[in-house]
């Protein structure tokens, strides 16, 4: 049985631990709130304009050089955006990232990634420092994004990603991420960035799709606007998705981390009383002891 001074330097040391994952709880529930906000704000707007762009992409001429970002390629060449965070202490959230991005490399782009044809652009100092330690091919590493999460910022890498496509350096691109679904809950997704995916029609061909829309002032100028703009916003979303996902996951843990803390507490307590208990005990034998010699 451990000693009255270890028991009480383990108690002092759990106390101080569960105050800062206390603290560190509420901070990121305080940043939770602003961004599960933004997120859902975003979402609705993102939601509809991604759906106008495939309709839009889906209407257009094979030979429209304007649809360039929808043109489907075979992937000989894919890029990968893995978005990850800044910070530990979030629990599985940037191992599970890391984890679905390996298996996406070794299982859909197996041929790919052995000919040297993937690529990869992390978001995230935990995701950049496990990718740069090994063999990939990391052409960029754009942790900064997460200091200043603003469209502004976000949409000049958005341009980038499409300028490669355009230029056909990729033939896909992907973005994996954890989205955001509630404090408690992250889910994996694996988004198909470029070529924009062809809407979903099961009643009808694209004919169908053209004869719903009324372009003004007309297709070109509408198509170099609105593919371009949506295709930022889903970018823009992603990072908020992972961003907001991220403070969720670390709550959570920390929340736990805190109630772990606290059971800690009561088993070393209970250690505790027990030790001083026993020392009281043998105190007690040893006067007794003492006094029956002394009467003896």
């Amino acid at each position: 049985m451990p000693n009255l001074k270890e028991v009480r330097i383990r108690i002092a040391s759990v106390k101080s631990t569960q105050q800062i994952t206390s603290a560190m709880k509420m901070v990121a529930a305080s940043k939770l709130r602003r961004a599960q906000n933004a997120i859902l704000q975003m979402r609705p707007y993102a939601a509809k304009l991604k759906e106008i762009l495939q309709n839009l992409s889906a209407s257009l001429d094979a030979g429209d050089d304007s649809s360039v970002f929808s043109e489907q390629r075979q992937p000989d060449k894919v890029l990968l955006v893995v978005i990850s965070s800044n910070r530990g202490l979030c629990g599985a959230f940037n191992a599970n990232v890391m984890k679905a991005a390996n298996k996406l490399m070794s299982e859909k782009y197996s041929e790919q990634y052995k000919s040297g044809n993937l690529s990869l652009i992390t978001i995230g100092k935990k995701v950049s420092e496990f990718y740069g330690k090994r063999d990939y091919d990391v052409i960029e590493s754009l942790d900064h994004l997460f200091d200043t999460l603003t469209f502004e910022n976000i949409s000049p890498v958005a341009e980038k990603l499409m300028k490669f496509y355009e230029e056909k350096k990729y033939d896909r691109i992907e973005i994996v991420y954890n989205q955001f679904k509630n404090a408690a809950t992250q889910m994996l997704v694996n988004e198909q960035f470029l070529p924009v995916e062809p809407v979903d029609n099961e009643e009808g061909s694209a004919e169908s799709i053209k004869a719903d829309f009324i372009f003004e002032p007309n297709k070109k100028e509408i198509v170099r606007d609105l593919i371009p703009k949506s295709l930022k916003v889903q970018f823009y979303k992603a990072l908020l998705d992972s961003f907001a996902a991220e403070h969720g996951a670390r709550m959570t843990a920390m929340h736990l981390a805190t109630d772990n803390a606290q059971e800690l507490l009561k088993g070393l307590n209970l250690a505790y009383n027990k030790a001083r208990q026993a020392a009281i005990t043998n105190e007690i034998l040893e006067i007794v002891s003492g006094a029956e010699a002394l009467k003896g």
